[in-house]
């Protein structure tokens, strides 16, 4: 069951020479602003847009200083946030999930109504999964941003550890083939640029084969690419005949989706090698 939703903090005043303020006509009586407040925090942002932090390092971000930022911990929850109480923010959390607003300042003179917006830069430190997210947030005038804290490289190998340490190599093998094969890779696989372009190998003579994507499994000391094989003529497939230099060193497997392609035809075909950076 999910954790219910924490308030932080919440300050109404901005820091003086840290805002832009603009002036409306106001001819209805303003909305209170503990219920303003209220009302946006209860409400998810609109057009958000999609940042992505990694943990001991500082990420320079711009949030908006209107609309609810949203900040989300990439396969764990949110411990604590520490930030400045006094800059003009409210800061909310709940599981997975943090939003982050700033707060405007309305001051209302005969139905003139002047709103002031925060400027001045925020320092946040957001502890997710064991780590520390440092993020140096600068407001403006730009829509709702989700901030989305991922692993870095010691989550990543935890989570691998827990994954597979049950397993044997075979196991592991196997495991990693078919999320390849099904699509399903977990989130604690790193994927990696392919290479380009078509290479051969000189035992399958009428393959043409393209690395299609790679992936390290950093803690288990593996790493895999997915390939398409495009064939030029008829042929039967042997995986023995694919161990080759061109698919990488150290090959601990080979899985092919299927063995018989005609002229034109595509098969798959998986490498699961030792070493996280092969």
């Amino acid at each position: 069951m999910p954790k219910p939703a924490e308030v932080i903090s919440k300050e109404a005043a901005a820091p003086a020479g840290s805002e832009i303020t603009e002036t409306r006509k106001c001819c209805a009586a303003p909305m209170r602003r503990a219920l303003a407040l209220c009302l946006l925090l209860g409400g998810p942002p609109v057009s958000a847009q999609t940042i992505h932090a990694l943990p001991d390092q500082t990420s320079h971000i711009r949030l908006s200083n209107r609309d609810i930022n949203h900040v989300v911990c990439e396969g764990g929850e949110i411990e604590h946030i520490k930030f400045s109480a006094e800059k003009g923010l409210a800061v909310e959390k709940g599981g997975a999930d943090a939003w982050i607003k700033f707060l405007a300042r309305e001051v209302d003179d005969a139905g003139q109504v002047t709103r002031t917006y925060v400027t001045q830069p925020s320092e946040f430190f957001v502890h997710c999964n064991g780590a520390t997210y440092p993020l140096y947030a600068e407001p403006a005038e730009i829509p709702a941003q989700t901030v989305v804290l991922m692993p870095g490289a010691r989550q990543r190998a935890q989570a691998n550890n827990e994954l597979m340490a049950a397993l044997a190599d075979e196991d592991r093998a196997v495991s990693i083939t078919l999320s390849l094969l099904d699509d399903r890779i977990p989130a604690s696989f790193s994927e990696v640029a392919p290479s380009g372009g078509t290479v051969g190998a000189p035992a399958a003579p009428g393959l043409s084969i393209t690395e299609r994507r790679r992936i390290a499994v950093e803690g288990a000391g593996l790493s895999a690419s997915e390939y398409h094989l495009r064939a030029t003529a008829p042929v039967t497939l042997d995986e023995r005949a694919l161990v080759d230099p061109v698919l990488g060193e150290r090959i601990f497997s080979l899985t092919l989706d299927r063995v018989r392609l005609e002229a034109g035809e595509t098969a798959r075909l998986v490498v699961v090698r030792r070493g996280a950076g092969q």
